[in-house]
């Protein structure tokens, strides 16, 4: 460190210290002052997003429970636009998927959960839309396929939805009088604690069969 003699030195040094640097401590404020101002504006737009994008959201789950069908498709249609990199872009997809299952377009339907497992942001709303679309296959005989959905489901992004995919692995054997493997399948469920309530019905039909048999 610099020590100076006199006041007069030290006023001297500082001058020089400023004529070398002022330029980039300039720069250094101006940058700083930029990056705290866009992040600003940032969470300011996002928390606008998605205060916006809630509202629509709003308005197609009145339109749902109103059986508006076609306005069911335009908010959808709407909030995909313009929100799609939002959590309501997901939830707005899986809203519609469940209308054109009334409507009976079970082809629609299917289209949009797959979309959903292919291309939503979170791992969880993956998770919904690929079950979804399993019962969806299971109640038009396809067993197969669902099973294969569920092979294919990487483990390490399906925290929470193990036990989910044991059961509805369980279901689809019974439907395919596979028996043996779908008690295995609830018993893996069971053995975690979170599965449904009829759980343990459906293992106990299948103890029934066995006796029967």
């Amino acid at each position: 460190m610099e020590i100076y003699d006199t006041e007069e030195e030290q006023v001297a040094a500082i001058k020089r210290w400023w004529k070398e640097n002022s330029t980039s401590t300039i720069i250094g404020v101006i940058v700083g002052i930029l990056l705290i101002a866009g992040w600003n504006f940032w969470q300011s737009y996002t928390k606008d997003k998605a205060t916006q994008a809630s509202a629509l959201y709003g308005k197609l789950l009145d339109s749902v429970e109103k059986n508006n069908n076609d306005d069911v498709q335009k908010i959808n249609d709407k909030i995909s636009i313009e929100y799609g990199s939002t959590a309501y872009s997901t939830y707005s997809a899986l809203l519609l998927a469940k209308t054109k299952i009334k409507q009976g377009d079970l082809d629609g339907a299917k289209a949009i959960f797959e979309k959903q497992m292919r291309e939503s942001d979170s791992a969880e709303l993956k998770n919904i839309a690929r079950i979804r679309l399993i019962r969806l296959m299971q109640s038009t005989g396809e067993n197969e396929k669902g099973l294969q959905l569920i092979a294919e489901v990487d483990q390490a992004n399906a925290k929470g939805f193990s036990t989910s995919y044991d059961e509805l692995k369980g279901d689809l054997y019974v439907a395919l009088d596979r028996l043996g493997e779908a008690r295995t399948a609830y018993q893996s469920a069971l053995r975690s604690g979170t599965g449904s309530r009829l759980l343990q019905f459906k293992l106990d039909d299948i103890a029934a069969a066995d006796t029967a048999l």
